[in-house]
């Protein structure tokens, strides 16, 4: 009997779950001797009218990491819908939008002065992104940058849901564990729309740092405090941390090296836009009554934005600003 066939792609991202999958060392083996890849452009070379070419529903499983940025990301998108009976949002960026959903608060003019008119930036001609060009050997064209990114549920429909930036590789083990358990017939498919691959409950819950619920008078960063004892909460040494509001899953690796959660494994279970919930556990520790003075403990955070939505802007209730929103696709 045929194997069935399974899909990885590669959308707006920079190319880590991509990494992360391969990190799994010689657990890889496994996936080969289980499944037919039939689409990985990353891992091999595979044209898109050859997906094109498939009968719909006849890959069983595709991992779709990264966001939904480009008009070719979104033709992808549906397009791998179709041809795959279970799609897959793979990854911080396929989930919440990730870093590359904190340019959502700007419109699509904005960053492309960023990119090439910084200081930083050398372009003396003033060069931007051409959609076509005519070279000696055909037309080259590169796909329209859209208004937002927009995660992959918010295109299509999803079946289930691995979170991480990237998944840690023995969560990434363990979904393939189950695949391939259902592949021959000795499991299950978890609920549609279900988190594989992480925790249900917080980076709080599984970090062993020890919490007093200590109120904080300030917040500072890493390099403006001295040297961080090794067994109290990162936050209530007055260091931002994304622990109260962020699923668990990662066996808290960046507390337990002195690193403060930075909240790339999404929203903890039953939290509904995690940059809120986030405001909210900072909230219940500052040790201040008056408007002013609670202002002057935030101002340890230079950067609200990045910090409460770095990893969930495009997924949360605020999406984007309004002169982004506002832009035609």
């Amino acid at each position: 009997m045929s194997k069935p066939k399974f899909a990885m792609y590669w959308a707006s991202a920079c190319g880590g779950c991509e990494i992360a999958v391969l990190n799994i060392d010689e657990k890889i083996l496994d996936l080969d001797a289980n499944f037919e890849v039939a689409f990985w452009p990353a891992a091999m070379d595979v044209k898109y009218k050859e997906v094109e070419a498939m009968d719909d529903e006849s890959i069983l499983v595709t991992l779709f990491n990264g966001s939904i940025r480009t008009d070719e990301n979104e033709h992808m998108a549906h397009l791998l819908r179709r041809k795959s009976k279970l799609l897959v949002a793979f990854g911080s960026c396929a989930n919440e939008g990730c870093i590359p959903g904190l340019a959502n608060l700007s419109p699509r003019e904005g960053i492309f002065e960023c990119a090439y008119t910084s200081p930083s930036t050398e372009n003396p001609d003033h060069l931007r992104p051409r959609s076509a060009w005519q070279a000696p050997e055909g037309t080259l064209t590169l796909t329209p940058l859209q208004s937002v990114v927009r995660t992959l549920d918010q295109v299509v429909e999803v079946d289930y849901h691995v979170p991480g930036c990237p998944p840690e590789s023995h969560q990434i083990a363990a979904v393939l564990d189950v695949l391939i358990a259902v592949v021959k017939g000795e499991a299950e498919l978890p609920p549609k729309g279900a988190v594989l691959g992480a925790g249900d409950s917080t980076v709080c819950d599984e970090c062993t740092r020890k919490r007093d619920i200590k109120r904080i008078s300030k917040l500072s960063r890493i390099q403006e405090l001295p040297m961080l004892n090794t067994e109290d909460c990162l936050l209530e040494q007055g260091l931002m941390c994304s622990g109260p509001a962020t699923r668990s899953g990662c066996n808290s690796r960046c507390p337990n090296v002195g690193a403060p959660c930075i909240g790339c494994y999404g929203a903890a279970p039953g939290v509904l836009d995690q940059g809120a919930r986030l405001m909210t556990a900072i909230a219940s520790v500052v040790d201040e009554k008056e408007p002013a003075a609670i202002d002057k403990v935030l101002d340890g955070l230079p950067d609200p934005a990045g910090t409460f939505y770095r990893f969930s802007l495009a997924h949360s209730l605020l999406r984007a600003n309004r002169a982004a929103l506002a832009e035609k696709p």
